[in-house]
């Protein structure tokens, strides 16, 4: 719709001459018909604005109007009160502001603040609140905040559980750059990151299970104390900060209300930011006990034998202390054989832990630990019965009927574990491990089919696919992943790599920022045949290839070539400090996120260096040419 309106901006412009360069100019141009713009929508859609009756919109007025120092048109209603506003705020003679309106009152804008003719920012003005929200790569979704009140936060939150969407939760949560703004003591930041790291994951597991939040919840309002001063020298602050602690959120679920713990919310600036996911398996409304208001709890009183109600009993609390021991004993681990002690230790009580479990969600835990920690030892060749483990493990837990999740969760680990193991043989023959492993995936996704890992499974036996040449299989299970594990962390990168593989004959879309902060589209490279190279300072292939890359940019930049390259290291002073000393001659964006960020999962990269070459109309021509292959393709392309 939104390009519709931008045809139909440039067609009145035609008609008016040159838009804005005098307003009667403007006023003398044909309106354009009241349905449309009163038919053309805010691309958020969490927006109330006035929408006239049926009856009522012929009875509308549009006319061209002075707005400010700008030019737009202006809809009132039949009573004279504004409805929308259309503006072109540069001059160029294309709307790039449209403003909501409710009772006379502007509640809401999309911003065009680059003049490509698509929306970047929305904000929520007046009687709608303070929202501010960023899109970097104008898909219509917001990527971050540049203002939000903490009431916003709370209802964005409840929109994300709604919606499934692990993006808008993160969007909420507190950067690590605002982190370190705070001021607070090492012991805290490292307190809160641990939060904030978890909080992803801590989300998606929360969605699979939770049932406080029905599908149809609307959020209704905030629910906390006042908010508190945390005054500087507490804990070793050095800055005031403004905290609201156990903060709730009240939603409406088709007329029946409820409470939702939300957790700790903090002020940065203007903005509040969440330091957790919210606990949607508590019992509603019980919040956290806070981050920064803790209050000594009453102790119990020992019973007559001498343990405190609700504490783990001696035997656990035993074992604990054993676990601790040898954690301390194994990060001095001289050799490998010692390491491989320690591991083993670790495990053996890990496993009396688990047996010894008072509860069946405790038993889980502990079972859950151990598969993480054998596997863990195993892939770094430090626990040599670790597989043997593992499937005692799961044929234990699946004698005593425990529940598919668990069993899958300790399969998975028990899968990978072997693998590892089988490539670190001496004597490995790599084809028949790979086919070993293959199938086990693949028996993996039949007797799974509903497990977390089954998606991860899944993209391992899709990207073997693609390897292997098989395309429509690959294709296949990238979008199964899509479709049926929206939620997991292999989604995105699954639906990028279909569109990948679909991509010849298709406009690439790429957009982020350069390294000075500026905007970047790959639409402004139309006319020009361009190289887009997806590499890292750590790809010494990547880095061999530049070298090429040089000279063919130097030889046919005249006739209309450009290399453009999209930096997938996982921090951006890799890259500052690898560009001190190798000076690249063509433009360079980059995330933080390296290949599991956004920039690798929109086009689905599973490797590096992988290169994609665009003609002249921003289409794809080759998604994994090769560096031997650009001067021949170049001469056929440019004169």
């Amino acid at each position: 719709m939104r390009s519709t309106w931008r045809r139909w901006t440039v067609a009145c412009t035609i008609a008016s001459g040159v838009w804005g360069t005098v307003g009667i100019q403007l006023a003398t141009a044909a309106p354009p018909p009241i349905e449309q713009a009163l038919g053309l929508n805010s691309i958020q859609r969490d927006v109330e604005y006035d929408r006239p009756a049926a009856a009522d919109i012929p009875k509308c007025t549009i006319q061209a109007e002075n707005v400010g120092q700008s030019k737009g048109w202006v809809v009132r209603s039949p009573a004279g009160q504004t409805l929308r506003k259309f503006v072109d705020t540069n001059g160029d003679n294309v709307v790039d502001l449209w403003c909501y309106y409710q009772d006379g009152l502007e509640v809401y804008r999309d911003i065009d603040t680059d003049n490509n003719g698509k929306a970047d920012q929305y904000r929520w003005l007046n009687t709608a609140g303070c929202r501010w929200g960023l899109d970097s790569n104008e898909d219509g979704k917001i990527d971050s905040w540049k203002q939000i009140s903490a009431e916003e936060v709370s209802a964005e939150v409840i929109g994300a559980i709604v919606a499934r969407d692990a993006a808008r939760f993160s969007n909420v949560l507190l950067t690590a750059a605002e982190l370190a703004e705070l001021g607070l003591s090492p012991e805290r930041v490292t307190e809160v990151k641990a939060k904030l790291d978890a909080a992803p994951t801590a989300f998606n597991e929360a969605l699979r299970a939770q049932k406080l939040v029905p599908a149809k919840s609307q959020w209704v309002q905030f629910g906390a104390g006042r908010p508190g001063i945390v005054p500087a020298g507490t804990d070793g602050s050095t800055k005031d900060i403004l905290v609201y602690e156990n903060v709730v959120a009240v939603i409406d679920s088709e007329g029946k209300h409820g409470q939702v713990p939300i957790g700790t919310l903090i002020q940065v600036g203007n903005n509040w930011r969440l330091l957790g996911a919210p606990d949607l398996a508590a019992e509603e409304g019980l919040a956290d006990s806070g981050l920064f208001f803790r209050v000594v709890p009453n102790v119990p009183a020992p019973a007559a034998d001498g343990q405190t109600p609700g504490a783990p009993d001696k035997a656990t609390q035993d074992l604990l202390a054993k676990l601790e021991e040898v954690d301390k004993a194994s990060a001095k681990a001289a050799n490998p054989e010692e390491e491989a002690r320690f591991n083993a230790q670790r495990a053996d009580i890990l496993g009396q832990l688990a047996a010894g479990a008072a509860t069946d969600a405790d038993r889980a835990q502990w079972c859950r630990q151990l598969a993480d920690t054998v596997s863990a030892a195993v892939q770094s060749n430090a626990l040599p019965d670790g597989v043997d483990r593992l499937a005692a493990l799961f044929e234990q837990l699946k004698t005593k009927g425990a529940d598919a999740e668990l069993l899958a969760y300790v399969k998975f680990r028990q899968l990978t574990a072997d693998y590892s193991r089988s490539l670190q043989a001496s004597d490995a023959d790599f084809a028949k491990v790979q086919d070993k492993w293959l199938a086990d995936l693949q028996q993996f996704v039949a007797d799974f089919p509903k497990s977390p890992d089954t998606a991860e499974a899944m993209l391992q036996l899709a990207i073997a696919k693609e390897f292997a040449g098989e395309e429509d299989q690959a294709k296949t299970f990238y979008a199964k992943i899509a479709t049926d594990f929206g939620d997991s962390s292999s989604a995105a990168k699954a639906a990028g790599a279909k569109a990948r593989l679909e991509s010849v004959g298709k406009p690439l879309v790429l957009r982020g920022a350069d390294l000075q902060g500026r905007k970047f589209d790959i639409g402004q490279f139309r006319g020009k045949v361009v190289l887009v190279q997806y590499w890292a300072t750590w790809c010494e292939p990547a880095k061999a290839d530049m070298a090429l890359l040089k000279e063919l940019q130097a030889k046919y930049a005249k006739s209309g070539f450009t290399v453009i390259g999209v930096n997938l290291d996982n921090q951006r002073a890799s890259l500052d400090e690898f560009l001190k000393t190798n000076r690249l001659p063509w433009l360079q964006i980059f995330e933080p996120g390296g290949l599991d960020g956004r920039l690798a999962n929109e086009m689905g990269i599973l490797t590096l260096p992988t290169m994609l070459l665009i003609d002249e109309k921003g289409n794809v021509v080759d998604r994994n040419i090769h560096v031997s292959q650009l001067d021949t393709e170049l001469k056929k392309r440019l004169k």
